[in-house]
């Protein structure tokens, strides 16, 4: 491992399983599945029905009434996210605030698909009312970097400070980058992660044009099922995870307490297909052996691996042969959990809510199932953790998201 050791101090966390860190845990750790039938729309007349909508969420805890009208749902998740994890760092809402450095503070909170509520809100206005009563805020509310740049302006946090759009690899890249950013010495603290909110009509015919959700509208409970040999694809969700990141010595001068640290990172793109990952996860394992190498480990010392685990065919199948590929005769041994059957597929805000639940297991000890799993399938056969949390004691864990567009993302955590 070479550059500034990275920490983190901080976690936030806003899912279909509930609105904070604890209650996102509690709920992956017992298994307990977010996805219902849709609520926000009439979704009769699409093939599927069932989403992980966030549920009792309160945007007036986080900002007035007409503050949050001016802001896409995935803006709101993703300030709402970052005040929990400014909270749990122990730094105030506001860090104008306190003595930091602020131009040595930066914001990488991004989406993949960004503000379609806000774009197919305004579209039918243009259509229904013309031109003229098109809001003033659609492109502000509707372009991905506004979660980056609104949590900059609240905070005053003026270090690097962007969007990263790599689908549902989004979120890892995000801290990825951020990662580098102070391994680099460009930044002393990262606010960084994932947020989506795109269960609106337009995001669920899309996807389900092209046939990759499930269809398991009268069992929602069982419809995202990982590595089962009976998944039919993944349901989708939304939500933001938010991490807080530090140069060790930076954390270490506030006294913060230290959660767990990063120790590498990998990116990779497949070049091959628009959805499908590359039939022998060439990428993916690329990204796993790339990240294990600037964490300086082996395969062997890697505990814990929270899957990209989709519960399509081709992503979980895929997924097995890229870990397989990356960690050899390790591979039989090492845990390996999706989340996606408790929290659904939550789209670029994917790899900031799976980077929490590697940094709590490192925490607690405690390996989160993998739900729905009842029917083997032998092309991936890895241990998946079935159905129940396991007790351990995890060192390493490894994150995994992979994006359409063949984007590729892997992360290493550390024990700390």
């Amino acid at each position: 491992m070479n550059g500034k050791r990275v920490v983190i101090t901080g976690t936030g966390a806003i899912s279909s399983v509930g609105n904070s860190v604890p209650e996102f845990w509690d709920a992956v750790v017992a298994g307990k599945c977010g996805i219902g039938p849709i609520t926000r729309f009439d979704a009769s007349e699409y093939r599927t029905r069932i989403a992980g909508e966030v549920k009792n969420f309160d945007v007036s805890k986080y900002m007035p009434f007409k503050e949050a009208k001016r802001l896409d749902l995935f803006c709101q998740y993703a300030i709402a996210a970052t005040a929990e994890a400014l909270e749990n760092a122990g730094l105030p809402q506001d860090l104008r605030e306190s003595n930091l450095d602020l131009a040595r503070i930066g914001v990488l909170v991004s989406s993949g698909i960004g503000g379609l509520m806000t774009l197919s809100e305004q579209h039918q206005t243009l259509l229904e009312r013309g031109p003229g009563k098109v809001s003033p805020f659609l492109i502000p509310m509707m372009i991905g970097d506004l979660a980056s740049g609104n949590i900059s302006i609240r905070t005053g946090a003026k270090g690097p400070n962007m969007g990263i759009v790599t689908a549902c690899a989004t979120g890892s890249h995000s801290i990825g980058e951020a990662y580098w950013m102070i391994q680099r010495n460009d930044a002393d603290m990262m606010i960084c992660g994932g947020a989506e909110a795109s269960i609106v009509p337009l995001g669920l015919a899309g996807f389900c044009a092209l046939k990759a959700l499930s269809t398991r509208n009268d069992d929602p409970l069982h419809a995202s099922r990982p590595f089962d040999a009976q998944r039919d694809g993944f349901v989708m969700s939304e939500g933001a995870g938010v991490l807080i990141i530090e140069e060790l010595e930076h954390a270490k001068r506030r006294n913060a307490n230290i959660l767990a640290e990063i120790i590498g990172y990998g990116a990779t793109g497949d070049a091959y297909h628009i959805t499908s990952p590359h039939p022998e996860g060439e990428g993916a394992a690329k990204a796993i052996k790339i990240a294990l190498d600037h964490a300086g480990i082996n395969p062997e010392d890697v505990d814990y691996i929270n899957a990209h685990g989709t519960s399509t065919e081709l992503n979980d199948k895929y997924e097995t042969m890229a870990i397989k590929a990356a960690l050899g005769e390790a591979a039989k041994k090492v845990a390996v959990s999706s989340i996606k059957g408790t929290i659904g597929h939550s789209l670029g805000a994917a790899g900031g809510l799976e980077s929490i639940a590697c940094v709590k297991t490192l925490q607690t000890g405690v390996i989160p199932p993998t739900i729905n799993y009842e029917f083997p399938d032998p092309l991936c056969d890895l241990d998946c953790v079935p159905n129940t949390a396991r007790q351990g004691n995890p060192e390493v864990a490894v994150n995994i998201n992979l994006g359409f567009g063949g984007h590729n993302a892997a992360l290493v955590f550390k024990k700390f």
